[in-house]
């Protein structure tokens, strides 16, 4: 009984809001770039495809095929993922990763709205949906290579 509890908080009202809204969810007609991942242990996907100009996502969008912790997740990355370097984004992954996995403290600032899968560390089986878009994003961003994502 205790399961079912946890699980139904697990599964809040914001991070249902989210995954019924998800931005960007309509792939690029010509993108630099595509990724997709896929989570062998649920079956979730997540293709994404990108434009990058001088370090930055200038374009972005995906297709997002997982249980509402992978919803959601692709949506707090896609709220700011556009205009942020690739390097913030990265950032972000790095940050959810270690708040999943190491028991870190959501993030705050940029990707402060992450904290609403702190809940979903206890879920083993769930982490890597919540990871498939920003590994997608950063897969797609760093197939582009060097002259697309320097600085200049």
């Amino acid at each position: 009984m205790a399961e079912s509890a946890d699980l139904i908080n697990l599964y809040s009202k914001r991070i249902l809001a989210l995954a019924a809204d998800v931005p960007h969810a309509e792939r690029l007609v010509e993108p630099q770039a595509s990724s997709t991942k896929r989570s062998p242990l649920c079956g979730s996907t997540v293709t994404v495809d990108v434009r990058v100009e001088r370090g930055q996502i200038a374009d972005f969008g995906q297709d997002v095929k997982a249980c509402a912790l992978g919803q959601a997740s692709a949506a707090i990355l896609a709220e700011h993922v556009i205009g942020s370097r690739v390097e913030m984004v990265r950032e972000g992954r790095e940050a959810l990763y270690a708040m999943l996995k190491q028991g870190a403290d959501a993030p705050e600032g940029l990707w402060s709205g992450l904290e609403v899968l702190t809940p979903a560390k206890d879920y083993k089986n769930r982490h890597a949906s919540i990871m498939l878009a920003w590994d997608a994003t950063l897969e797609a961003a760093d197939s582009i290579g060097a002259s697309a994502c320097a600085d200049g």
